[in-house]
């Protein structure tokens, strides 16, 4: 099954058909200060910024955060990036339902509201912190749209607290086809992070938008290095295992009646087998050697508990 898997992603690398959502992949085309063009135009679709309201700049920030206290774990951001004005943006890829983006969103946006901010400074120097979250599944009620974006408000009123922190969750699974020349500007992006195009389709799309193009054109280049095309293969590679695996553990579950409690106990205790190797020490080699355990596997749990 693997090498039937390994063959399809290199077809799909033949035919420039790419997963953008692969976190490798998407760092390459949207974490560089050479191509930061590219992401300022997403953001300000992501965010409907236009006018003088347009971000016009961004500075790429270390993604990494120190931990708050000594028994928590440091934070790694997928992008992190500053504004002409001083906001601060996270943008986060989730690919796999794990039950807890909006507690993990608030844990981000408060590292990154934090982040720079000197003791003794004046509240009023904190910058407005805003995470934008990729979802490839549906987090929200069918009946709530493909973007959802949360705030502080009063209750009673509807009264907007501040501006300083935004929550926003795309929901691609949502994304309905269209004609290409019918999409607004953010239904263009949603189009191209969706992987509901075909080949063609998206070099229609990149026709209708420069930086679409642009990005399209920097996956070619990135494929082109023999080096991280290996690494986004193996990347899709575990991620399909990681599915796999849970759908597995569901169908087991449901056979016996109990298909959530099963699934989730069943990855929940490999999940934690190898958080309390990593925590004693123990590298990827000596985890997959002691427990079987894929090395795929291993790195996703080493990358989501950095």
């Amino acid at each position: 099954m693997k090498s039937i898997t390994k063959q399809q992603i290199e077809k799909d690398i033949a035919n420039k058909k790419y997963n953008p959502l692969n976190d490798i992949l998407f760092k390459f085309v949207f974490g560089k200060e050479e191509r930061k063009e590219i992401t300022i135009s997403f953001l300000n679709a992501a965010l409907g910024r236009e006018g003088k309201d347009e971000i016009t700049d961004i500075k790429f920030r270390n993604s990494e955060f120190s931990a708050l206290a000594e028994n928590e774990k440091s934070t790694r951001l997928d992008i992190f990036c500053t504004t002409q004005i001083e906001e601060k943006i996270d943008v986060e890829i989730q690919i796999n339902n794990r039950k807890n983006i909006e507690k993990r969103t608030l844990f981000y946006w408060s590292n990154m509201y934090l982040s720079g901010h000197k003791k003794g400074q004046d509240y009023n120097e904190l910058k407005p912190s805003i995470t934008i979250n990729l979802l490839n599944y549906n987090n929200f009620d069918a009946t709530e749209p493909m973007h959802s974006m949360f705030a502080v408000y009063n209750m009673n009123t509807g009264k907007k607290l501040c501006n300083d922190l935004e929550l926003h969750f795309f929901e691609l699974k949502k994304f309905q086809k269209k004609p290409i020349a019918e999409l607004s500007r953010i239904e263009r992006w949603m189009a191209y992070f969706s992987n509901k195009l075909d080949v063609s389709e998206l070099q229609e799309l990149g026709m209708q938008d420069s930086k679409i193009k642009d990005a399209l054109d920097a996956s070619d280049r990135f494929m082109d290095d023999l080096d991280e095309r290996l690494a986004y293969v193996n990347r899709e590679m575990a991620m399909m295992d990681y599915k796999s695996d849970t759908e597995g553990y569901y169908r087991d579950g449901f056979a016996d009646g109990k298909a959530e409690g099963k699934a989730e106990g069943r990855a929940e205790e490999r999940y934690d087998i190898i958080r309390n190797m990593m925590k004693n020490g123990a590298d990827d080699e000596t985890i997959n050697k002691l427990t079987k355990i894929s090395i795929e596997e291993i790195r996703e749990v080493r990358k989501n508990n950095q």
